[in-house]
């Protein structure tokens, strides 16, 4: 069973950065999916942002250029690079696995929150 581990979460100013990790328990395959999701209370969970065989995609207008997906295959772990955080990007931020064979795989969520 496939494990996500997300951390680098917390509580930061408008204006901010922070860098989330999403560590896997087993290899990440250049054909797996990996993703970014947030959920804001009340809100459906958005996918902000995808990479597949080292192309990052999906990225929504609101994190367009602010966000940054990136993948360390060496160490199975996937980041979210956030800059210039706003207020609305406040939301527990998931890490998601696919796999062509049907996996899917969640981690347990971190928490942001940005301060304005």
């Amino acid at each position: 069973q496939v494990q996500l581990v997300e951390s680098g979460g917390g509580l930061v100013q408008a204006g901010g950065s922070l860098r989330l990790s999403c560590a896997a328990s087993q290899t990440i395959f250049n054909d797996n999916v990996m993703n970014w999701y947030r959920q804001a209370p009340g809100k459906q969970r958005e996918l902000v942002a995808s990479i597949s065989n080292n192309v990052a995609t999906n990225y929504p207008d609101s994190v367009k250029g602010r966000f940054t997906i990136s993948i360390d295959n060496a160490k199975n772990t996937v980041f979210l690079q956030m800059n210039s955080l706003k207020s609305e990007d406040t939301a527990v931020y998931y890490c998601n696995q696919r796999t062509p064979w049907g996996g899917n795989y969640w981690g347990q969520g971190t928490q942001v929150t940005v301060s304005s």
